[in-house]
């Protein structure tokens, strides 16, 4: 049997440190071989025991997770799940840490869970996943980058005069590599842009608020029965399903419940939809992030006459989504996240 993942769990509630403790070892391959009450106490905790993933309190008294993130990632490569505040200043840190080198993040169970084994759940299932870049990882038989030209990809006969939707999906990394995509596409960009990224409800406002500063096209949470407009960018908030509904030219964003995929909203019904609503014309882009989810909305992507781009594994965070869609044959282009932006203006012909 193989060792068990070891945690560090920081946080200056007493609390909170027991609750957390409790969800992890619980499960027999996860143990939890040290608290700390602040940021001081964390990095040099960090640094004598080497644990395989360190979760993070956000706000904490003298020496905050920002600091200790900061501290952490400058001399160890230890993943490091953030643990944070469902308010807008909670929201705001987080990603700021995510920025400095935090790979994921949850929301602390009184402010975003109703139930706490929906807690005790995403927080084992991102220990589990995080914890593989801790150590040294057999290279999966991934499908090698094409090596075809950004002209040639453009224009490779897919039946599609030019693209008019691009569908992104990402979970762990994906607001960093979403940071660094949408910034990147110019003033003017002909597309409709949907995002998909897995994150507890609350925060996908705050993530689209943040990438709207950033970005030189309008960034926004999308809401019931709003209008998609080319060179918009629409980020599906958490905890609704989307559903896209076209009428002549025009296509409308709404949200349902569903109480029973596995993420709420999925990549798989963000391509679904936009599969069936824009065809030929539709681009899917999967991103770093655990688990296979979009390899089946992809596929519709491709039946329908779709392009779809990768992130490649150098650059993921975890290579989970990319990965099962790439092994599935349903990747056109396997790119590190520095070309994904030159890639989509390429394809939609800016």
């Amino acid at each position: 049997m193989a060792d068990p993942i070891q945690v560090l769990v920081v946080d200056d509630s007493a609390f909170m440190r027991r609750a957390l403790s409790a969800m992890l070892v619980a499960h027999a391959d996860i143990a939890v071989v040290a608290t700390a009450r602040n940021g001081d106490e964390a990095v040099n905790k960090a640094f004598a025991l080497r644990p395989d993933v360190v979760t993070m309190d956000v706000e904490m008294p003298g020496v905050d997770g920002l600091e200790a993130v900061r501290r952490i990632v400058a001399r160890a490569h230890i993943p490091i799940i953030m643990v944070s505040a469902l308010t807008k200043e909670g929201a705001e840190t987080t990603f700021r840490a995510l920025e400095l080198g935090a790979v994921d993040f949850i929301a602390k169970p009184h402010s975003a869970y109703a139930n706490i084994d929906d807690v005790a759940q995403d927080l084992v299932a991102k220990v589990r996943g995080c914890a593989r870049r801790a150590h040294p990882r057999v290279a999966p038989s991934a499908v090698p980058a094409s090596r075809v030209t950004l002209a040639e990809a453009a224009y490779k006969g897919l039946g599609a005069a030019s693209y008019e939707c691009v569908a992104i999906g990402a979970s762990t990394g994906g607001p960093v590599a979403l940071a660094q995509i949408l910034p990147a596409l110019p003033h003017g960009f002909p597309a409709t842009v949907l995002v998909v990224q897995h994150m507890p409800a609350g925060f996908t406002r705050a993530l689209a608020a943040r990438l709207n500063g950033l970005s030189q096209i309008p960034v926004r949470e999308g809401s019931d029965g709003m209008r998609l407009d080319p060179g918009a960018v629409t980020v599906a908030p958490a905890g609704k399903q989307l559903v896209l509904r076209r009428d002549g030219a025009d296509v409308t964003f709404h949200v349902r419940t569903d109480g029973e995929s596995l993420h709420v909203p999925s990549v798989d019904a963000l391509a679904g939809e936009v599969a069936a609503t824009y065809g030929a014309a539709s681009i899917g882009v999967i991103l770093t992030g655990m688990g296979q989810d979009g390899a089946a909305g992809l596929r519709r992507i491709k039946e329908r006459g779709g392009y779809v781009v990768g992130q490649d594994e150098a650059t993921s965070v975890v290579y989970g989504m990319p990965r099962a869609a790439a092994l599935a044959g349903l990747v056109d282009r396997v790119a590190p996240l520095s070309e994904i932006p030159e890639i989509l203006c390429g394809l939609c012909r800016t």
